[in-house]
């Protein structure tokens, strides 16, 4: 017999995903097409693409101001609800590729949409202005930023969640609620 009333993030969860990311009798769609189903670890997409040939260090001078940008500003990103970003360079038969993955709390729209007001109004560009094919006017176009990445999209085929389904702002708030015990528990001895 199962407690089901047991929190859902209580036990970890695994996932697997048909081909092509989206299960056939529960395709949602959003304003750009289908929303890629929250999993375990919740929303997410990872994009391969090729890069501008020769700008290897753009990719990395471009980590190292985003690095610079949350270090002033840590909040910087906080409209795109991330939990993680990972960005990779590879090469595959002598040209280099980026793979972008990244994991959050919002649908696909969502965060496009976030990431595009986010980058035209901090004045930081994204990285993908580096990649082959990315539309130059990304910043009045989201449609157009949406179709390439979904283009360059890689979809998962198993997700796995330790705490599933938990927001980052979650997992935060549960952090602070421990350091404030923590501190709570060190005064009264």
């Amino acid at each position: 017999m199962s407690d089901t009333s047991k929190p859902e993030w209580s036990e970890p969860a695994a996932m697997a995903i048909p081909e092509g990311g989206f299960f056939p009798d529960e395709v949602e769609y959003g304003r750009y097409g289908p929303i890629f189903p929250k999993t375990p670890a919740c929303y997410g997409f990872t994009i391969v693409a090729k890069i501008i040939p020769g700008r290897e260090e753009v990719f990395r001078e471009h980590g190292r101001t985003i690095e610079k940008a949350v270090k002033d500003q840590p909040d910087i990103l906080a409209p795109l609800e991330l939990h993680y970003l990972r960005w990779v360079l590879f090469e595959i038969k002598g040209e280099t590729y980026f793979m972008y993955q990244g994991i959050f709390d919002t649908d696909f729209d969502k965060y496009t949409e976030d990431a595009v007001a986010l980058f035209s109004q901090s004045g930081i560009s994204t990285v993908f202005e580096n990649l082959e094919g990315f539309p130059a006017d990304w910043k009045t176009n989201p449609p157009a930023f949406i179709e390439f990445v979904r283009a360059h999209h890689c979809p998962s085929f198993l997700e796995y969640g330790e705490y599933p389904y938990v927001s980052a702002d979650e997992i935060k708030k549960s952090l602070r609620v421990k350091y404030l015990v923590s501190q709570i528990l060190d005064q009264m001895q």
